[in-house]
């Protein structure tokens, strides 16, 4: 069965996506997938017997994991008896962790606002592992995607076996007892204290970068910092994987044959050691696909007459075993991304990497390999991808390879064994990161070498699989004619045909998009022809004591709307449409700005900007983005769309809300009126300069407030379609219901973003259609 186990692997693969995708559509494939392999690969009829039971196991066990992962817990439910076994996390005041309730059998999430310093001082330093405590609260369900592409955060905790989140009215562990320790929960307990003994000791850089590789925890780390990591490509440094676990298992394997250990002796102690190391390092999937990969291994070395493994047979017995036991692990991007740069690397091993017998080159090529075999991954999950990367991976590979991971290894150890370290190495593994920081903190900023064509759908997905395949097959055949030419032209078409296709696409979209209490609306015109954003919603921001302040605070600009726009493949907007200078509606323009290319900024005219508008405009101008300050009267037109500013007048002086860009759009065969959140007043004026104004879609002002969309504006203006931008439960009571009876008299059918989610209208040739992103 040497190098035939892959062919099993993929038989499970295919009966897990049966369980949770499409029976029909898998088992098809499944069905083809036999054929090829009793015709073309002349399996016998005994394995083929054997592939189908594989297949059915998989589909049974799949389905048994996905009947019984459900919640037990009634939502009225308040009281709960907590095995605290997972490790606590602690996020400026607010603590939260998932704990076991024993009565249900099933994980919860506990979030516990902090009131003071000196009570965060004390769950920082406590270990609360193997407590029971009681616990009150009221149950709620996580959070869902509110626009197309946002991460649903019900959906992967669901996946997680976790359905329910309880606020803790009081401390969670005041009332606690000890409970029994076991073996696991001892090893969990080890590197609790190994994260804290490495923040007290060692300076924060060293501290933060040491708890990733030596623990895989990355909460000490700079959120900035991981963010260029991620741009960059290289962020899988930071998690332990194969190359971590490998050089580890290497060093300990010489260390004990240099002092005198037997080879049998090293191979059954690293047998012991590798469970161990995977729940020291937090479990993660491409901990546990090294771990198990190199424990399988191992067990060949040591039971070699009986067992045959080579690495492929490896990866592949380690990718079943792990979909085995939890099925639903193939939705996670650290497990899609370690199996598939893992299979590429060594499917490739014999046929491409021995040509190439030089050391840099052969990285290079590992790069590439890596590159493009995590490309569609990347793009459905990330929208993008760094060219930049495989240059970086030259650079720090070897730096983590043979610097930083056995230099932070040894320091650790060193650190343990005397209690002090001379000041010169710490000084030197000091610079050594602030560098590499640094480093790719500018390289991060090189935007040229980022692709970003958005997430692709489904048929992009299976053509970049056929592509991606094509590519290998041409490389590892020795004699092709225009090799060359052929892999130079799939490998353009590979990171350059979706762009190319949003480029053409020859439909268009007006998007609300979901941003909580604010605005942020979404103009895309077809073929490419321009890109406006009417706002960009907003975070209110308060005066906090520095203990309470998040480590990476939600901004609705850069964790909602950049997204979004990524998502859709837009890196560019034309116009920046700002209609007042309220933060829910331009606070996230910032990070707009710098995320993106932003061609022009359209403000209104006024006398009398805000602080916030001010900014704007200084940072504007710092990346030599125009702006145009417009007022009633000022007209564009793009293709077969137009657009006329209403409001305010020139150098308008009163209420800010009354001082709102009044917009009047022909978009998609519609006619639009987008007003910020002008007043009752303002409306009225409007109507009074156009007496025969109407349009098709309204977005209805100041988020349905009572102070806007006036009867007389409604009677005249008539809209069929009214667009309510109104956060969930806001604490202003928006919409009012006067003026969604108003809507009601003139028969206007209203979508509001709080019930509803993001609300697109796609059209195509001057019709089209709404929808909501919720049912």
């Amino acid at each position: 069965m040497n190098g035939k186990i892959v062919y099993f692997s993929l038989a499970s693969l295919m009966g897990v996506l049966c369980s949770i995708q499409s029976f029909l559509l898998f088992g098809f494939l499944t069905l083809i997938y036999l054929l090829i392999l009793r015709k073309v690969k002349r399996f016998s009829p005994s394995k083929i017997v054997f592939l189908i039971v594989v297949f059915l196991l998989f589909n049974v066990s799949t389905q048994f994991k996905m009947n019984t992962n459900k919640t037990k817990i009634q939502e009225t439910e308040t009281n709960f008896f907590l095995s605290y076994n997972y490790e606590t996390k602690i996020d400026g005041d607010l603590l939260q962790f998932i704990g076991y309730d024993i009565r249900f059998n099933e994980k919860i999430i506990v979030r516990y606002q902090i009131h003071s310093e000196t009570e965060k001082t004390g769950f920082e330093n406590k270990n609360f592992f193997g407590h029971l405590c009681k616990l009150e609260g009221p149950l709620k369900k996580p959070q869902i995607a509110k626009n197309e592409n946002a991460f649903n955060y019900r959906e992967y905790l669901n996946r997680n076996g976790v359905f329910w989140i309880v606020e803790s009215k009081g401390n969670p562990f005041t009332t606690c007892i000890k409970e029994k320790e076991n073996f696991i929960l001892f090893l969990k307990q080890i590197r609790f204290q190994g994260i804290k003994y490495l923040h007290r000791n060692f300076p924060p850089e060293v501290a933060a970068l040491s708890s990733a590789l030596l623990f895989g925890d990355r909460s000490l780390m700079d959120p900035e910092v991981l963010s260029d990591y991620q741009r960059v490509g290289i962020i899988h440094l930071l998690a332990i994987s194969g190359l971590h676990v490998s050089l580890l298992i290497g060093m300990l394997y010489y260390m004990g044959l240099r002092v005198g250990a037997t080879r049998e002796f090293m191979i059954n102690f690293i047998l012991m050691i590798l469970p161990v190391y995977a729940i020291l390092t937090g479990g993660s999937p491409s901990v546990i696909r090294a771990v198990l990969m190199i424990f399988l291994v191992m067990a060949t070395m040591k039971w070699k007459i009986v067992l045959k493994l080579n690495p492929l047979d490896a990866i592949s017995l380690a990718f079943s075993i792990f979909l085995f036991f939890d099925p639903l692990v193939l939705f996670d991007v650290g497990f899609q991304l370690s199996f598939s740069v893992s299979f590429a690397i060594i499917l490739s091993a014999p046929s491409i990497l021995q040509r190439y017998q030089n050391s840099l080159s052969k990285m290079i090529v590992i790069s590439v390999i890596s590159q493009i075999s995590a490309l569609p991954f990347l793009l459905f999950h990330f929208y993008g991808a760094s060219m930049i990367s495989i240059v970086a991976n030259l650079i720090y590979i070897p730096l983590f390879s043979f610097i930083l991971l056995p230099g932070l290894y040894l320091l650790f150890l060193f650190q343990l064994l005397f209690g002090t370290l001379p000041i010169w190495i710490m000084n030197f593994f000091v610079k050594v990161i602030q560098s590499s920081s640094l480093l790719v903190n500018n390289i991060s900023h090189f935007s040229f070498a980022e692709i970003v064509p958005g997430k692709p759908s489904w048929f992009f997905l299976i053509l970049y699989a056929v592509v991606i395949i094509a590519i290998f097959f041409i490389w590892e055949t020795e004699h092709f004619t225009a090799k060359q030419v052929l892999l130079l032209c799939l490998g353009s078409f590979l990171f350059t045909f979706q762009q190319g296709w949003n480029r053409i696409d020859p439909v268009g979209e007006v998007t609300m998009i979901d941003v909580g209490q604010g605005d942020s609306i979404l103009i895309h015109l077809p073929y490419g022809k321009g890109n406006y954003l009417i706002d960009t919603g907003g975070s209110l921001q308060f005066s906090e004591s520095q203990w309470r302040m998040k480590a990476r605070p939600f901004e609705v600009g850069k964790d909602v709307v950049v997204p979004y726009l990524k998502g859709k493949g837009i890196t560019k907007i034309d116009k920046l449409i700002l209609t007042h200078g309220d933060m829910d509606h331009i606070g996230g323009a910032f990070s707009l700005i710098k995320e993106l290319k932003v061609k022009q900024i359209v403000m209104p005219s006024i006398a009398d900007p805000s602080e916030t508008e001010m900014a704007i405009e200084k940072e504007a101008k710092m990346k030599k983005i125009q702006i145009v300050k417009v007022s009633d009267g000022y007209y564009w037109e793009n293709s077969n769309s137009f657009f006329q500013i209403l409001s305010p007048e020139k150098n308008f002086v009163g209420v800010r809300n009354r001082g709102s860009i009044g917009l009047f759009a022909g978009i998609g065969g519609l006619t639009w009126f987008f007003g910020g959140d002008l007043d009752q007043v303002g409306e009225e004026e409007i109507i009074k300069k156009y007496p025969k104004l109407s349009f098709d879609v309204l977005k209805v002002g100041h988020h349905g407030s009572k102070t806007s969309s006036s009867q007389a504006f409604l009677n005249q203006c008539k809209p069929k379609i009214s667009l309510l931008s109104v956060g969930e439960k806001n604490r202003y009571g928006h919409p009012n219901q006067e003026v969604l009876q108003g809507l009601k008299q003139i028969h206007s059918t209203i979508y509001r973003t709080d019930n509803k989610g993001a609300i697109t209208y796609k059209f195509y040739q001057g019709e089209g259609t709404f929808s909501t992103f919720l049912p």
